[in-house]
């Protein structure tokens, strides 16, 4: 992996030339499909939502509950952030192995706020849930009604409360686990209570195996009252003059372990320090209680323990007494301010007697502590803790910084030819038991950012182009701005899919359109493309239109690009055009919302395009080749009037090949007429290709399928005609060589004569007669490395004030000039044909200009082709 370092065609024949005439095709862009909504692993809230959500990430519900409502077994319900002035009650259960998951997705928009927010909305409790089993809640702040406990787990099983932030007042608990509820884990939590006589976590009687673990509560403690099977492990408890750790009742089991306490907030001694008691454990809760490995700030003049109902104000009379707390330590904990906002820390200084003295088999012990990092060695300071040796006490563990790492987006290899894989994996200074932080991924066509601990992130795009995610790297579970911050592209591609020829527009007949006026000058139309063969529009890359000019009243050139908010016609053409002529080319057209046709000329025009086929994610990959003739009846015989020929491509495309990419020219026929270039075995189609009048030679690039290697030729004509065919690549199998995909870009002009960009080599500002001169196909910059390089170009050649007539050819730089061509032009015309080009070593592509006069020429670049992963 390259990564940086961490830092459907109804075009028909022409009569007399008097214009396009016939039936029209009904057109073959579908109406959107319905929405269903299946069931999915996620449900979506967010504020940027409309009623009548369904909870897809396109469609979110507007509230948390209208998601708790209907939520299944193993779904996770993303909050997006934002305010909601709601309570939430969690009703709906889950099971062991799928369990119920709401999750405030803080992260680098905001965090989740949820609650009596403008002070008259929630009056009860905040969240609560009640009779349900698995259930996760995490990361809510949550804004509470005073006297009003906003917190209440009650009756429930297996579920657990994590990363929330909540303060309440006047007010018995924050939390109340109660009505026998089993199995509940409290864990990275930050929760507050006032008056300091309340208990900011309450554990009532009955309720069994809960799990207290890397909280930090201030202002107020937490009491367990016959609560068998409690366990109380690395948390950070500040209270205000007051118990800390009670255990009251008969709750024999309890264990209390890694926990940093100080019973005044900002380290001061109590003015009446008897209630200031730091651990308290009744005497019908002793039996099979465990504390240890506890950091106690003594400084308050409160007992450090009361145990079996006997204080002790130092450790020595504690453990002689009880045969507990053998590796507690009474010294200051080093507490740092408090941090953040809702979702509060304190963190605790690096040197610390917490600092790596903690016991790393305390039953709950979690992997990351409170904000998500991972157990981590401080080099300055002594291991003295069990296991590895260097856990920390209480809610946080002291870091040491990040020194490097990676970061970037690479192209995976497979069958999906848009999945990428994005990587923000930082290396911590200081050795570590794991992974932590938290990484904020979101990708170009993401609506939302996902966060998550893991290092790397799968994604496949919706459609191909440059492609690009922002990383955002955070130690305090976004708490605070993030420490580190990227963006990184890649270039994925799409494969080509042909469909039926269909006209889509036809303003002669109001198809695509609402009338049946023609363009006026200088105007636009827009085509509308929900979706093509029942794929949406946004899975779409490009679009492959013949795009036909007719009853022009004035000479001009028509521009088709992508309709895109704030769209901008771009300086490139596709057809060009003189008065009362009819002209058609392929057009390669990158999607947008829709596509944009622009008249720039001064008279009117009618429109007409067929769909030829789309790429996307599906379909067949293509093999660029260098162009060679392939059929050329100028040798043999012309074709004969309304008759068909077979074209062989045996020695050419492989056995499998799907499609070839032709370049046909009709040459010296003798009547007006239509040519069409059809699959080998099916009936004549309606569409054509190209139309042509008597003595005319006009080229039109063709994508046609390929049936056992061959493909028909028919001349719907009166009169003989000749054919040229050059063959320039094929659509097939990665295992017939045709593995290279398409990425739009563009329309851009990329070479021009006239003002002598581009070019390399022009003499006198035009090409000379027989004149070769190379340009540069343009690709994506700015990726990840290195973007991958372009391998065939899709380019529309366009060539102006001839001075004789001629054809020009396009081949890859570097390689003799073969006797395909691409645009024959006469004296004084404009003509223009699209052409996909195979691309030189060099990066650049080679025009030969093969008269004897000289030329214009105009290249407009809509994509190109790259090799795989």
């Amino acid at each position: 992996m390259n990564r940086r370092a961490w830092v459907r065609l109804a075009v028909v024949p022409l009569v007399g030339g008097a214009g396009l005439v016939g039936p029209a095709a009904p057109a073959a862009v579908a109406a959107p499909a319905p929405v269903t909504q299946a069931v999915a692993d996620e449900l979506y809230v967010s504020k940027d939502c409309a009623s009548g959500g369904d909870g897809s990430v396109d469609r979110p519900f507007c509230t948390i509950s209208a998601a708790a409502a209907v939520v299944q077994p193993g779904q996770t319900v993303l909050v997006q952030p934002g305010n909601y002035p709601e309570a939430l009650t969690v009703t709906r259960s889950g099971t062991a192995d799928a369990p119920v998951t709401f999750r405030a997705v803080n992260g680098p928009s905001g965090r989740v706020t949820v609650g009596n927010i403008d002070a008259t909305n929630v009056i009860g409790a905040v969240i609560t849930l009640s009779g349900v089993h698995d259930v996760v809640v995490q990361g809510f702040t949550v804004v509470s009604t005073p006297e009003r406990t906003p917190l209440v787990v009650d009756g429930s099983t297996r579920v657990t409360v994590d990363g929330l932030g909540a303060y309440s007042s006047r007010t018995t608990s924050t939390l109340h686990v109660t009505g026998a509820s089993r199995d509940v884990t409290v864990s990275r939590n930050y929760l507050s209570n006032s008056p300091a006589q309340s208990p900011a976590v309450r554990v009532d009687p009955g309720v069994t195996g809960t799990m207290i673990v890397h909280n930090q509560l201030s202002n107020s403690g937490l009491l367990v009252t016959d609560a068998v099977g409690t366990v109380i492990t690395n948390n950070t408890v500040l209270t205000n003059c007051q118990r800390a750790i009670e255990v009251a009742g008969t709750a024999p089991g309890v264990e209390i372990q890694n926990n940093i306490v100080r019973t005044h907030p900002f380290r001061a001694a109590c003015a009446d320090p008897g209630p200031a008691t730091a651990i308290t454990v009744s005497p019908e809760s002793t039996d099979g209680a465990v504390a240890d490995y506890n950091l106690i700030d003594p400084i308050t003049g409160g007992a450090l323990y009361s145990w079996g109902g006997t204080g002790y104000s130092d450790l020595p009379s504690f453990r002689t007494a009880s045969g507990q707390g053998q590796h507690d330590i009474a010294a200051d904990p080093i507490i740092g301010n408090l941090m953040s906002s809702g979702r509060y820390y304190r963190p605790i200084g690096a040197t610390s007697p917490a600092v790596d003295s903690a016991n790393a088999s305390a039953k709950g012990l979690t992997r990351t502590d409170m904000l998500g990092n991972p157990h981590s060695d401080n080099p300055a300071v002594p291991n003295t803790g069990t296991g590895i040796g260097y856990h920390d006490r209480g809610a946080f563990e002291v870091q040491g910084g990040v020194i490097g790492g990676q970061v970037g987006i690479e192209r995976k290899r497979g069958t999906d030819p848009f999945a990428v894989t994005a990587i923000a994996a930082p290396q911590y200074a200081w050795t570590t038991d794991g992974e932590g932080g938290s990484i904020a991924y979101k990708f170009d066509d993401e609506r939302y950012w996902r966060v998550t601990a893991d290092r790397t992130r799968d994604h496949s795009f919706r459609r191909g182009g440059r492609s690009c995610v922002a990383t955002k790297t955070s130690f305090t579970d976004f708490r605070i701005t993030p420490e580190y911050s990227y963006y990184h592209c890649t270039t994925v591609g799409a494969p080509y899919t042909p469909v039926s020829p269909t006209r889509v527009l036809d303003t002669r007949a109001a198809i695509g359109t609402a009338t049946t006026t023609a363009v006026p000058a200088k105007g636009e139309v827009v085509l509308p493309v929900p979706s093509v063969g029942g794929v949406p529009a946004r899975d779409i890359t490009a679009l492959v239109l013949n795009v036909t000019v007719t009853r022009p009243t004035a000479s001009g050139f028509i521009t088709v690009y992508p309709n895109r908010d704030n769209s901008w016609p771009p300086s490139s053409s596709n057809v060009n055009f003189v008065a009362n002529e009819t002209v058609p080319n392929l057009v390669t057209v990158p999607m947008g919302d829709g596509i944009r046709f622009r008249n720039s000329s001064s008279g009117t025009v009618h429109l007409v395009a067929d769909l030829q086929g789309f790429y996307g994610r599906q379909g067949s990959g293509f093999k660029p080749l260098s162009p060679v003739r392939v059929l050329d009846t100028r040798t043999s015989t012309p074709l004969a009037g309304n008759a068909d020929r077979r074209l062989d491509f045996a020695g050419w495309l492989p056995a499998d090949a799907t499609a070839a990419i032709l370049n046909v020219t009709v040459t010296r026929p003798t009547a007006a007429g239509v040519l069409k270039v059809y699959p080998d075995g099916s009936s004549v189609p309606v569409a054509s290709n190209l139309n042509f009048v008597a003595g005319q030679t006009i080229p039109n690039l063709v994508i046609v399928p390929v049936v056992a290697g061959k493909v028909m030729i028919r001349n719907a004509s009166s009169g003989t005609t000749h054919v040229v065919a050059d063959l320039a690549g094929y659509f097939g199998s990665a295992a017939s060589g045709a593995n290279q995909v398409y990425v739009p870009y563009g329309p851009t002009r990329i070479a021009d004569t006239r003002d002598d960009s581009g070019w390399i080599k022009v003499v006198s500002g035009q090409l000379s007669r027989y004149q070769k001169a190379p340009f540069a196909v343009k690709s994506e910059t700015g990726c990840d490395f290195e973007c991958p390089r372009p391998t065939a170009a899709v380019l529309n050649l366009t060539v102006t004030a001839p001075t004789a007539a001629g054809v020009l050819t396009a081949y890859p730089a570097g390689e003799a000039a073969p006797t395909a061509s691409n645009v024959n032009f006469v004296a004084g015309e404009t003509a223009a044909n699209l052409a996909v080009v195979k691309v030189g070593a060099n990066g650049q592509v080679a025009a030969f200009n093969n008269s004897s006069g000289y030329t214009h020429a105009i290249v407009d670049q809509s994509g190109y082709f790259i090799a795989p992963a």
